[in-house]
């Protein structure tokens, strides 16, 4: 039998050359694929929440892999209902979130290796959500890079598009390049496995759930067929002639410069210059020049138009007709919108955009006036409601604050949960033109509602604690303020905690053209090999069956404040682990709190 990464290759080859797959059934049942998907999704926080059976990772075991794998191989799979929960959105509404049972979870990504595989080297080079080894600055990027002169922006949400999937229109979708019943089969009975939501049973007749491993690919394959029809329809009726043509008032002025520079005087040499100047080379009304770009993540989609108006709505209502027709899906009349490029901002991936135009002045002794020295350039920038409701947070009053929920953790996680958030807004929002102004008020924000929660903990003064641990910190451009507080460990160096340090300045996305896809497996094979030796790391036993015990934090084992911990926990800091294997009967006294005591001898 194929290795498992050349079996990946395979099927990446196949989808490379758009060549059916069959038999793609036989390859679920592998015991190594399901080790793997094991190797993969077994560390993430969501593996320890429960599912409609109370199953978690938590003993995981290479005998639970062998049942999974026999069920498989019998065709006796049986998918569980999902656990249904709603998450708050931010304008009030809900987010419904179906959570599957562990088991189904490592089918699911199992399904989603060989659908990703097969799949990702045919889809658009303009989706860019749920794809590995891309995210929101790759598709940022692309319009950066490649969007210039747009005079519109179409901006398209599809409403409820993961709970509107369609189960016959994707499955349909499948069948066309999967030529495998029992696989088709498995994937309609997960489809249609039903939720359970306050331990009532409701069926699933369309959508994939949010939360499922492998619903994420089975959106994108579904939202590939909207990427097609804008690449073979859409864009090449929208996309003509190569420039524009010269626009007949400046051509009149610049014959006229060019003709008669003899003749002229300097003042009306510097006359017509000037009213060059006001009109552009180019003549932006020109029929036969049309252009038109396209970017996809996840749901949200966005068009950049170079045309009129009129034709930016005909885009828009082909779009609509398309969903409703082929995709059975419907746009959010709230939220397409279509957008003056250079007069108002379009809202995608929490970025403002918008076409960029900068005049720079010119001398007298030039003409005077001003010269365009950037224009038709797309610019990112921070909403400033982005920034704000993150702000609202952390003040009171309409000052910052003191958060007196993090009085009783340590000084060390205060720092480090403020500079957590600072730094991923400063990484998500590097590449904005008003980086700096915007995340420069959202940096005292913090850094005052830090100091003054420090010192609402300690009882002392925010100014003496500003003044004892203020330090400046080099950057890329230069030093710049931060917080810092060093904590002494015996024998160790000290732990260092630091809010600020960073740039603010805007900074570009370096990306290679070609993206690839990203790590398909696990990066250690670690827990693999643990599984694999049938070694208690607990009591040292050898040649039984292993199962292992996971949990969510390495800081969660400190707590209790027994002067001696338990031997199991002992290794696990001691490997920095957060999965340890061990033998039955040490798992069982874990989880019976035998263990909570001094180690065993």
């Amino acid at each position: 039998m194929q290795s498992i990464h050349k079996l990946i290759e395979v099927l990446s080859d196949r989808g490379r050359r758009e060549l059916c797959l069959e038999r793609v059934y036989r390859h679920l049942s592998r015991e190594d694929l399901l080790i793997e998907a094991y190797a993969k999704i077994g560390k993430n926080d969501g593996a320890l929440t429960r599912g409609v059976d109370g199953e978690t990772v938590d003993g995981m075991s290479l005998e639970k892999v062998q049942t999974i794998s026999q069920l498989l191989r019998d065709g006796d799979w049986i998918w569980k209902p999902v656990r249904r929960i709603h998450i708050p959105k931010k304008d009030g509404k809900t987010r419904p979130l179906g959570i599957p049972t562990w088991s189904d979870k490592l089918v699911q990504q199992v399904i989603k290796f060989i659908l990703e595989a097969y799949y990702e080297p045919q889809f658009s080079p303009f989706s860019f959500g749920f794809r590995s080894g891309l995210g929101c600055h790759h598709a940022l990027k692309e319009i950066v890079d490649r969007w210039r002169g747009v005079k519109w922006f179409i901006e398209g949400d599809i409403s409820k598009c993961f709970d509107g999937i369609d189960h016959q229109v994707l499955l349909s979708m499948l069948t066309e390049k999967i030529h495998d019943d029992r696989f088709i089969k498995l994937v309609r009975t997960m489809l249609e496995a039903g939720y359970l939501e306050d331990w009532r049973y409701g069926e699933t007749l369309s959508g994939t759930p949010q939360g499922g491993i492998a619903s994420p690919v089975l959106a994108n394959i579904y939202l590939d067929a909207l990427d097609k029809f804008v690449e073979t329809t859409l864009l090449p009726r929208y996309n003509r002639g190569s420039k524009h043509r010269v626009n007949e008032e400046w051509q009149r002025l610049n014959n006229m410069i060019n003709h008669h520079r003899s003749t002229l005087t300097a003042e009306e040499y510097l006359g017509l210059v000037k009213e060059r100047r006001r009109h552009p080379s180019r003549d932006p009304r020109d029929p036969n020049f049309r252009r038109l770009h396209y970017v996809r993540y996840a749901d949200d989609f966005l068009l950049g138009f170079a045309g009129p108006k009129v034709e930016a709505d005909e885009i828009k209502a082909q779009i609509r007709g398309f969903l409703t027709e082929r995709l059975r899906l419907s746009l959010s009349e709230e939220k397409t919108l279509i957008t003056h490029a250079t007069t108002e901002k379009a809202r995608f991936l929490g970025y403002e955009l918008r076409s960029m135009r900068s005049d720079t002045k010119v001398s007298p002794s030039k003409g005077g006036g001003l010269r365009r020295s950037v224009n038709g350039l797309i610019g990112l920038y921070v909403p400033k409601d982005a920034i704000e409701s993150r702000c609202k947070a952390y003040m009171a009053d309409g000052r910052p604050t003191q958060k007196t929920n993090l009085l009783h953790a340590s000084d060390y996680q205060i720092v480090t949960r403020y500079q957590g958030v600072f730094r991923g807004l400063v990484n998500y929002y590097a590449m904005a033109h008003n980086a700096s102004k915007r995340l420069d008020r959202l940096r005292w924000v913090l850094e005052t509602s830090l100091v003054h929660t420090l010192a609402g903990k300690h009882r002392c003064s925010a100014a003496s604690l500003w003044r004892k641990h203020k330090v400046k910190v080099p950057t890329e451009h230069g030093h710049v303020n931060a917080f810092r507080m060093l904590f002494p460990r015996d024998g160790k160096p000290p732990l260092i905690a630091q809010f600020g340090g960073l740039s603010l300045r805007r900074r570009e996305f370096a990306t290679a053209e070609d993206f690839g896809m990203g790590m398909v497996f696990a990066k250690s094979t670690d827990l693999i090999q643990r599984i694999a030796a049938r070694e208690c790391q607990v009591c040292g036993a050898t040649g039984v069956p292993i199962q292992v015990h996971h949990i969510k934090r390495l800081a969660d084992l400190k707590k209790g404040g027994r002067r001696r911990i338990a031997r199991w926990k002992e290794v696990m800091i001691g490997l920095r682990r957060k999965t340890i294997a061990v033998c039955v009967t040490c798992h069982g006294a874990i989880h019976s709190g035998r263990y909570d005591g001094p180690a065993l001898s």
